[in-house]
């Protein structure tokens, strides 16, 4: 029997690793987000601040970061799902306003049983 493993989806590139970020968001556990989430909500380039509006990637993700984090500390720490939401301006080379996004923050156990945070898309498993 063969299991895909979270180590293989961040190899693979369906998860993302929040990195060092997580530390400054008071996260105990290890982050990652999918790679939807990461296209969506965190991913930025000089050509999107050049025909958009000025951002930067690290400034997006920590948007996204303290967002799930504001809302575990309100959940009273008693749901292992939860949805959350969030403004950040659409990757569409238009946009210059910030909109909302739901996102669905999912506390579960890693490869090794670990506790760990994946922050996926609504409609995303």
């Amino acid at each position: 029997m063969s299991t895909y493993t979270r180590a293989q989806a961040i190899v693979d590139g369906v998860l993302v690793e929040a990195g060092s970020l997580v530390k400054e968001n008071v996260f105990k556990w290890p982050v990652a987000l999918t790679s939807a989430v990461w296209a969506d909500c965190v991913a930025w380039s000089d050509d999107h601040s050049e025909n958009q509006v000025y951002q930067d990637q690290s400034g997006r993700l920590w948007d996204v970061l303290y967002m799930a984090s504001y809302e575990i500390r309100n959940s009273n720490g008693s749901y292992n799902q939860m949805l959350f939401q969030l403004f950040r301006v659409p990757r569409d080379g238009k946009s210059t306003e910030a909109e909302i996004v739901t996102l669905k923050l999912i506390v579960g156990p890693g490869d090794n049983g670990e506790p760990v945070i994946t922050i996926l898309l609504p409609n995303e498993d």
